[in-house]
């Protein structure tokens, strides 16, 4: 018996957060990043250069986007998970020396590789989204990309629970998962993370009401989820006492298995419903009244028609809302608009400076005298997760408000902040670290979530997957631009110390100065982007 399109939407979107909680697998780069160095014998501008070979893959993310036009998007999962499990697979079997020679330009080529691979299941989870939910989208992106921002939380919970005490043998496990669990969890998702647009587009208004109440069960069960992430990421001794790392990982499992519930609930309604059907159809059958059952019919059509014209109404006033784009653009004509290049250089000075931040972080904590960098990943990882789920939460019960905050307003607000906690590193207190690093992991991950629903206002949804592949290029550049500044200052503290290792705050204090001046441009180009596109969000709103 065919599922119902509307547990097939269900589905779809628990798939897509399944794929992007496990996606994230260069986040937890830092996590182990201080033990490869040791394990290749790497400078840090070696090391650097392979932060940014991860970040480089994305610049051929726009390949993965024309593949999800022409090919069928398990074909796309497959070939996204393939070049992970190659790029993570063949440095595991080089690190536990199965594999005898790669040399450096090997392991930049693979680090590549893998970081690609990223963008192929990213974009298979924003297509199936954005066609699933047409007019729940903004939502249903912000939901999925938000688990995104767990990846790290999740990949140090299940190293946690094997290996607690070598930080070699953990270097290797983040790899080792790295490589199968993406290829995994695209084989089980496959079969329900499909695009079924059409079907949705026919029974949309008969649902509205339904799906409303099933995305404020899902926002409940999301925040459930965070909350959970962020208990289990501090480093308190009371906490490991009562959560320890393999309970701390059973949890999580059962954290992403909840929002099964929904698919599950709809399956019971529907089961009912085909049960009163019944019953209503032997009653019809066993009237006596040609009449009674004409008018019984007839009742039914027109309460059925004035619900669905009720549904529209509620609709018109609030989840149509806010759908139209400025302009529905290709890729060359968006790279001859001002509002891109103003975007691009935003996000830029954002969100990418603060995946620099995080790529730097297992250094930065080193350099301090900090031993806590699983724990301070973990939490720069639960925060990134409320991050990219606040602005789904506003935008989902505050879309109606005419005060409603446009997205590129909303980014320079986000940035401000980022920019003080770069300046707070100056700090030298432990406290100053955690606290900057919860900041910048919740800022840039609320950018990143913005940008999405951005792109689609300012050129539209027809070309997204290659659009917004373009909009995020800029990772790759700004990881080398940025961290290459940051290993060269590095560098230069620490050359005359033992093994190259900088220690104390001199190793990253220009950086940090550096970085936080950048972001307060950025802000200042956001204010430019909103100016331009403010006449535009106020007819949408």
């Amino acid at each position: 018996m065919p599922l119902n399109s509307n547990i097939l939407q269900w589905l779809s979107l628990v798939g897509a957060i399944w794929l992007q909680s496990i996606n994230g697998t260069n986040s937890n780069f830092p996590a182990y990043s201080s033990q490869l160095k040791q394990l290749l014998s790497l400078s840090q501008l070696q090391l650097n250069n392979l932060a940014f070979a991860s970040d480089a893959g994305k610049l051929f993310g726009w390949i993965s986007g024309v593949a999800s036009v022409y090919l069928p998007l398990w074909l796309v999962l497959l070939i996204g998970s393939t070049l992970g499990l190659i790029g993570y697979g063949l440095q595991y079997l080089f690190v536990t020396h199965t594999i005898s020679h790669l040399s450096y330009a090997h392991i930049f080529l693979l680090t590549v590789l893998a970081g690609n691979s990223i963008c192929w299941i990213n974009t298979v989870c924003y297509v199936v989204t954005i066609k699933n939910f047409p007019f729940d989208r903004q939502v249903a992106v912000g939901i999925t990309s938000s688990y995104l921002g767990l990846s790290a939380k999740i990949y140090t919970s299940a190293v946690n629970a094997i290996e607690t005490s070598s930080p070699n043998k953990r270097a290797k496990l983040y790899l080792l998962f790295n490589s199968i669990v993406p290829l995994l969890a695209c084989v089980v998702t496959s079969p329900v993370v499909r695009d079924i647009g059409d079907h949705v587009q026919e029974s949309s208004s008969s649902s509205r009401r339904r799906t409303r109440g099933g995305f404020v069960f899902m926002f409940v069960i999301t925040i459930v989820t965070g909350c959970y992430a962020v208990l289990g990421s501090l480093d308190l001794s009371k906490l490991k006492t009562l959560l320890p790392p393999v309970k701390n990982l059973i949890g999580i499992v059962i954290c992403l298995l909840a929002p099964l519930v929904i698919p599950l609930g709809e399956k019971i309604r529907c089961f009912v419903d085909d049960k009163r059907l019944i019953n209503r159809v032997k009653r019809v059958h066993n009237s006596t009244s040609i009449e009674e059952v004409s008018s019984r019919l007839e009742n039914g059509v027109a309460t059925k028609e004035e619900e669905d014209h009720q549904l529209r109404d509620d609709d018109s006033d609030g989840i149509y809302h806010g759908l139209g784009a400025k302009e529905e653009i290709g890729a060359v004509l968006m790279l001859q608009r001002v509002d891109f290049w103003l975007y691009f250089f935003v996000y830029f000075s954002g969100a990418t400076l603060g995946l620099v931040f995080l790529n730097n972080l297992g250094q930065i904590a080193e350099s301090r005298g900090c031993s806590g960098t699983s724990s301070l990943v973990s939490l720069s990882s639960s925060f990134g997760f409320f991050g990219r789920l606040i602005p789904s939460l506003f935008g989902y019960f505050f879309s109606r408000s005419k005060h409603m905050i446009p997205s590129p307003a909303s980014i320079g607000a986000l940035m401000a902040p980022m920019a003080g906690a770069f300046m707070l590193l100056l700090n030298e207190t432990n406290v100053a670290l955690y606290t900057s690093t919860a900041i910048i992991g919740v800022c840039s991950g609320a950018i990143t979530s913005i940008s999405v629903a951005t792109t689609t206002e300012l050129f539209g949804t027809k070309n997204f997957s290659v659009n917004h592949n373009i909009v995020v290029a800029n990772i790759p550049i700004g990881s080398f631009v940025f961290g290459y500044l940051a290993a060269v200052v590095y560098h230069k503290e620490g050359h005359n110390a033992h093994n190259g290792k900088c220690m104390g705050m001199a190793c990253y204090r220009s950086t940090f100065i550096l970085w936080g001046s950048f972001c307060l441009f950025g802000t200042f180009l956001a204010l430019i982007l909103y100016a331009r596109t403010r006449k535009f969000y106020s007819q949408r709103h």
